[in-house]
């Protein structure tokens, strides 16, 4: 049964994991000062490359996976992105008593996420994608 609904649940993975890091991407660009600010705030270096970077991922890889072009690169490199933001903006171990629950579920939120993009990272987009019909 699960053998029919391969091709359209890679693709909703791959959209409902580009739902998320797409708008991230698009805001990380308006706000391009705010998202500086906040990567200089947490002791970063280089908080305007580490900007553009968070661009690059959320909203160049963001937009591979959702079309499914160069699935399993694009969903590594954002399964790794996920976890050092979880490590560097979610550190809920060494946050104040009012912060640690939500820091904490955004923490292990992306880690879970990290999961997903490894998923497709092991098993590719599948036939409805880009990589499918070029033959990857």
């Amino acid at each position: 049964m699960f053998e029919k609904l391969q091709s359209p649940l890679s693709l909703a993975a791959r959209v409902l994991l580009a739902a998320l890091f797409v708008p991230a991407g698009f805001s990380k660009i308006a706000g391009f000062a705010g998202t500086v600010g906040y990567i200089g705030s947490v002791g970063l270096p280089l908080p305007q490359l580490g900007a553009i970077i968070a661009i690059v991922v959320e909203l160049g890889l963001g937009l591979a996976l959702l079309v499914g072009f160069q699935t399993r690169i694009a969903a590594l490199v954002m399964a790794v992105f996920s976890v050092a933001a979880a490590v560097f903006f979610h550190a809920y171990w060494g946050m104040p008593a009012e912060q640690v629950m939500i820091n904490q579920i955004m923490f292990m939120k992306n880690i879970a996420i990290a999961g997903g993009l490894l998923a497709l990272t092991a098993f590719g987009g599948g036939a409805w994608s880009v990589d499918a019909k070029r033959g990857n």
